[in-house]
């Protein structure tokens, strides 16, 4: 088995050719086709606080083959069979239960997906967690009555790997798509490629929070920033509308009032993809084989080797990263 493997709390974590296949525990048991670099698993290479246990394989996502599984009669491990296609996003793994960053997994089958017929194992690999997330956020917009008629739909951190997909998600789905960056110049044709009808500054969200209450600018939006950026955001979020928030980039504070709840009716929506349940993991994963166009998803998309993964960690930590990157754990 070849996996990245953090030994101890502090350590380094290690890229080993034949690592102990002893480590892993699971009932479904799986070869490892493709996993994909997160921001979550950058925070656990560079040892900021993500792995809970140790030694740990990191990865929050793997998309894999199944090869064998045990469990008792009438279990969850009976809706699979050696040859299965599975998909598994978040329920721990590369936190406190061993990821993707491996040739080989052994996996908990309560949440595990049956890859759509539609998705290759590299695109369902492409979209991943980020992607995941953010057809969790499009899905509370609509399960809110958003529509496109209601007006824009802003998009926080836009260009990385959840909100470039939240982007396309949304323009496909005929909303009209403010997408907001840090690095306006360099990633504004690219928001623009995958449907965003204008490109604004982070800074006019992030600087500071204004007035509890501002000019109504947004029917709705997609957030994986926090802090001072989600204050404003709700302050110039129209009545009635819906902010679905998954991040804090810029921080876990929010320092805002309750004025736009009660005065506007603005509805907060928190999106949790780790502990999703499997009925809704299942209603993303068929919306995203079904809306997200695979030329479109192959734009945003590289690829690299396991044996890049390590140092790649620092690269999306600074947010040199755009879109999403593949792991492909046999390189």
């Amino acid at each position: 088995m070849r996996a990245i493997v953090i030994e101890s709390e502090g350590a380094a974590p290690r890229l080993l050719e034949h690592a102990d296949e002893s480590l892993l525990s699971g009932d479904v048991e799986l070869d490892v086709l493709a996993s994909s670099v997160n921001f979550k698993d950058g925070m656990a290479l560079a040892g900021k606080g993500i792995a809970r246990a140790h030694p740990l394989i990191p990865g929050i996502d793997l998309v894999g083959r199944v090869t064998g599984s045990a469990g008792s009669a009438g279990s969850a491990t009976e809706r699979f069979s050696a040859g299965d296609l599975v998909l598994l996003n978040g329920d721990g793994i590369g936190e406190s239960l061993h990821g993707g960053f491996a040739t080989r997994a052994r996996v908990r089958p309560d949440t595990l997906v049956r890859l759509p017929a539609s998705l290759s194992p590299e695109h369902a690999a492409a979209i991943g967690t980020a992607g995941f997330t953010a057809m969790l956020a499009v899905l509370k917009l609509e399960d809110a009555g958003l529509t496109p008629d209601a007006g824009d739909i802003l998009v926080t951190g836009a260009s990385g790997g959840a909100g470039s997909i939240a982007v396309a998600l949304l323009a496909g789905r005929g909303f009209r798509v403010l997408a907001s960056t840090g690095r306006v110049e360099e990633n504004g044709e690219y928001l623009r490629d995958l449907g965003a009808a204008d490109v604004l500054d982070r800074r006019e969200l992030s600087e500071e929070p204004g007035r509890p209450l501002q000019s109504q600018r947004f029917a709705g939006a997609i957030d994986g920033v926090g802090s001072t950026t989600l204050a404003n955001i709700l302050a110039q979020t129209a009545w009635g509308g819906t902010v679905a928030a998954y991040g804090l980039a810029q921080g876990p504070d929010l320092p805002t009032t309750v004025l736009p709840f009660i005065l506007r009716g603005v509805a907060l929506a928190g999106v949790n993809s780790v502990e999703c349940p499997l009925p809704l993991r299942e209603r993303a994963w068929e919306a995203l084989a079904r809306e997200l166009d695979g030329d479109v998803l192959d734009s945003m998309t590289t690829s690299i080797g396991l044996s890049e993964t390590i140092p790649y960690a620092q690269r999306i930590l600074a947010g040199e990263v755009r879109g999403r990157t593949v792991v492909e754990v046999t390189q």
